[in-house]
């Protein structure tokens, strides 16, 4: 443990399991506090609970983050137990199990936006002035290689992780140097909830064929993704503003 995160007090979405919790674990590692957020309690108390047992410090909230009144609550909620808030990892999500435009009825499209994408402008926008207030400051959000090229399926998804994408290039170019945002790009990555999506013989065909074609040729895991965050997160990556770093096994570049 180097301690890069060392008295930062960093909020992280979607941090009851997967990829969130993953990276949760990984910044608490270096020093950081953690402000756990996510729908399931049950998973927070996780995290929370393996973060003490190996002397972190970490506060559960449960947010839908679609919610802007539950939303500025909980940034008020954070700031009174924490006093300031200097990184904050937007990587809650959810899938639209690959549906075509056709395929996506209006109710689906507003639930993946306004999770995907809108609540990711709520947190954003809820913790800037603190962000701010920090003087040295980190948004890191999840957007996906769904951001930058599309599969076949998957429309309403695409076009939320596209508009994470110029979300982050914008707070960027009008934050910094205040504030650094940047964006983590993942591809295929196992976790619970990406398992069934992503297991062998279901899910989208051409993405288990671009896996195993991928010069990684396999998925990536949880912590893999985390490190990448990390990076983004500290300052080692003081002069990277409005980035996007793909984390794919070589899936797009290829």
């Amino acid at each position: 443990m180097s301690e890069r995160m060392k008295y930062k007090v960093a909020v992280v979405t979607g941090a009851a399991s997967g990829i969130g919790q993953a990276i949760a674990l990984r910044l608490a590692a270096e020093g950081a506090a953690i402000a756990a957020l996510d729908v399931s309690e049950a998973g927070l108390k996780e995290t929370v609970e393996k973060i003490a047992a190996v002397g972190g410090h970490a506060k559960a909230y449960a947010l839908d983050i679609s919610n802007a009144t539950a939303v500025d609550a909980t940034a008020k909620a954070i700031l009174a137990d924490f006093g300031k808030v200097t990184t904050l990892v937007n990587n809650a999500g959810i899938f639209d199990n690959h549906l075509t435009l056709l395929e996506t009825d209006e109710a689906l499209w507003d639930r993946i936006i306004a999770v995907d994408l809108k609540g990711i402008y709520l947190l954003c926008k809820a913790l800037l002035p603190a962000l701010q207030a920090s003087g040295n400051a980190t948004i890191v959000n999840l957007s996906s290689i769904a951001g930058v090229v599309a599969h076949g399926g998957g429309l309403a998804y695409t076009a939320a992780k596209h508009g994470v994408i110029g979300l982050t290039k914008s707070i960027a170019a009008d934050y910094g140097p205040a504030v650094r945002c940047n964006a983590v790009l993942p591809g295929a990555v196992m976790t619970a909830m990406t398992e069934k999506v992503f297991a062998k013989g279901q899910g989208n065909a051409a993405v288990l064929e671009a896996i195993s074609g991928s010069p990684a040729g396999r998925y990536a895991q949880p912590e893999e993704l985390a490190n990448a965050v990390l990076f983004l997160a500290s300052d080692e990556a003081s002069f990277v503003y409005g980035a996007q770093l793909v984390v794919d096994g070589g899936w797009t570049a290829v």
